[in-house]
């Protein structure tokens, strides 16, 4: 067997678990969903060995899609962690065997404090299974090691199931974009999600802007000094009349006209694509990309120019 051959079957053997989950799932499914919805507290995922890395991804997962998570060593528990635990959680317990010692230990202090327990076993008669409130089933034919021994199917059955609890939660909590930026706020998805033109736009006199009566050249020197790209075309009150681009000079030059004596309001472009500082900069890249424009003028809700901004500043605050 070759590497190739090797790398095959154990994704088909994954895929072959994954599949035996779905004729698994059951009502105990929907009541696990109830019972996390209802829970004033946390959800309190604990496993040893490779469901212990299983368990704290899973954590993670709720944790970030509006369910308040946490892992908890089951080893650390018995030795004072416990103390972590309130009578408003619940447990979310992973043993692929349902017989770990240290996860099956906890289960007469969790019962004594009226602590739901859910469990994800893949043996459906072990101690686990019997003594928790709900039993998730995550049984699988085989393990992707060839020895039937080293977790791997059972893992990511196990992993699968959790995703599956998460997103079913998310999805009935009507969890949205915003509420997902909330708890990503470091990451490049945050960055979509929260930063607005505002948060990064050009100001005062870093905007490029003209009177329509000012000539190609008074425009020029004007895109040269801000580095933008482009200037906005205002009239007195700063309201914004059209925009002249880099694009639109090069068309200029090509006709022959004369710099000195040809006023920007002849050539410029009318009214053109603009954002107001409320908006999303994520809205801002969809403007630019369906445009195929690398720059925008920022205006308020009276049309007045008040902002500029163009595609390097959006790289550089990293929403793209």
């Amino acid at each position: 067997m070759t590497h190739l051959d090797s790398a095959k079957r154990t994704l088909e053997l994954e895929i072959l678990a994954l599949q035996e989950q779905l004729g698994q799932l059951d009502h105990q499914f929907d009541q696990a969903c109830e019972l996390l919805l209802g829970l004033t507290g946390r959800v309190i995922v604990t496993g040893m060995g490779k469901s212990g890395h299983i368990g704290n991804k899973i954590a993670a997962t709720l944790a970030s899609t509006g369910t308040p998570a946490f892992f908890m060593h089951p080893g650390e528990a018995s030795h004072g962690d416990l103390g972590m635990v309130t009578r408003q959680d619940a447990v979310l317990a992973l043993s692929n065997s349902g017989e770990t010692q240290e996860v099956t230990s906890l289960l007469p202090l969790l019962k004594r404090l009226g602590i739901p327990i859910i469990s994800i076993t893949g043996a459906p008669q072990s101690t686990l299974a019997r003594e928790a409130t709900l039993h998730l089933n995550a049984s699988i034919s085989r393990e992707a090691c060839p020895l039937n021994l080293a977790p791997t199917s059972s893992t990511t059955a196990t992993l699968a199931l959790g995703d599956a609890l998460a997103i079913a939660l998310l999805e009935a909590r009507g969890f949205g974009p915003d509420d997902f930026a909330l708890s990503h706020p470091g990451g490049s998805l945050g960055r979509r999600l929260l930063l607005r033109v505002a948060d990064i736009m050009h100001q005062e006199d870093q905007v490029p802007r003209v009177p329509p009566q000012a000539s190609l050249r008074e425009a020029l020197f004007e895109i040269t000094r801000t580095g933008l790209g482009f200037t906005c075309v205002v009239d007195e009150q700063d309201h914004l009349l059209g925009v002249f681009t880099d694009g639109d000079l090069r068309r200029v030059l090509d006709l022959s006209l004369d710099l000195h004596s040809t006023r920007v309001e002849q050539v410029m472009t009318l009214k053109g694509k603009r954002v107001q500082p409320e908006q999303l900069a994520a809205e801002a890249v969809h403007i630019m990309e369906e445009s195929k424009i690398s720059a925008l003028p920022v205006v308020n809700q009276q049309q007045q120019l008040v902002g500029a901004l163009n595609m390097h500043d959006l790289l550089k605050a990293g929403v793209i």
